[in-house]
């Protein structure tokens, strides 16, 4: 194992913070669960661990700097009395506390009592990153609620309910399926994105759904029934008479299913009124010599 200081990257004179920092930057990085086919990155995880649990401690790693602790945390079995630098050095191992201060000595008794207390520090933890996902789905199984399979990258397979109403883009959080913590730390979550497949005619908004629906001129007038789909079936509806474009059609709980009520959605229906295709000789003729009972519409909106 190398010095402390070069593991973590930073200098002698780095303060607490800067240690802390840079730890939590290689322990991120470094973390075996991040390499699973690097047989080498536990090794170098422990080694970072290890240099930072000298170097977060103050007392530690000032033993340190003084020769009392060797780079792993162990006790030096003695150290030089250096006369011409006034203090202790490194190398020597003939230096023993009792030679020092007597085995009855109370310095002695003091400094062996602390060696004894000494605990190693635990690294601080921290969570596990999220990982992101995306899962595609129908209108309807967005709409109506269903529950789909996903494969995650640390080899589990779950069912997962996709709530009724789940818009495009929403996003379903699985905590604890992300990448596991550190030191102790929670695992991350797992971010699920959901892509909804866009539907031929139909919308939401809310709880309510919303389509478009074509009658024809005589339907408008005279009025009629139509039959339309819904996210519960097919339904038969009346066309009121002298109907216009834009008028809507309210069909009570055929919407989106409200998971904390038993009631649902609305739909809404948009009538279009839609000419032929085709050019209708009689529905012209018709028109030219009609003559409109009531007063021009375009009065009535200031056009």
């Amino acid at each position: 194992m190398h010095d402390p200081y070069s593991i973590l990257g930073v200098s002698k004179k780095a303060s607490q913070d800067e240690i802390k920092k840079a730890y939590r930057s290689l322990a991120r990085s470094l973390h075996p669960d991040m390499h699973p086919d690097n047989p080498n990155a536990e090794e170098r995880f422990k080694d970072v661990t290890s240099a930072y649990d000298i170097l977060s401690d103050p007392k530690k790693r000032s033993r340190y700097d003084n020769g009392f602790i060797d780079e792993a945390g162990r006790e030096q079995p003695g150290f030089n009395f250096n006369r011409s630098r006034g203090g202790f050095g490194k190398r020597s191992t003939s230096f023993d506390f009792n030679d020092m201060f007597g085995s009855d000595d109370f310095l002695g008794d003091i400094f062996r009592t602390q060696q004894k207390r000494a605990k190693p520090k635990s690294p601080p933890s921290t969570k596990g990153a999220n990982i992101s996902y995306t899962l595609t789905v129908s209108f309807e199984e967005s709409a109506l609620g269903s529950t789909k399979k996903i494969s995650l990258t640390n080899g589990k397979s779950l069912n997962i309910r996709i709530p009724a109403g789940t818009e495009d883009g929403g996003t379903l959080r699985l905590r604890g399926q992300g990448t596991a913590g550190i030191g102790g730390g929670n695992a991350g979550d797992a971010l699920i994105k959901i892509n909804v497949k866009p539907h031929a005619f139909f919308t939401i908004k809310g709880y309510d759904v919303y389509m478009d629906l074509p009658i024809t001129l005589k339907e408008a007038v005279l009025g009629g029934k139509a039959t339309v789909p819904t996210l519960h079936g097919k339904v038969t509806v009346s066309i009121p008479e002298g109907s216009s474009t834009g008028s809507l059609l309210r069909l009570k709980g055929k919407g989106i299913p409200k998971e904390k009520d038993s009631n649902n959605g609305d739909q809404l229906v948009k009538l279009n009124i839609m000419l032929p295709s085709k050019s209708d000789a009689t529905l012209i003729k018709f028109l030219k010599n009609w003559q409109p009972i009531q007063e021009d519409i375009r009065a009535k909106t200031d056009l």
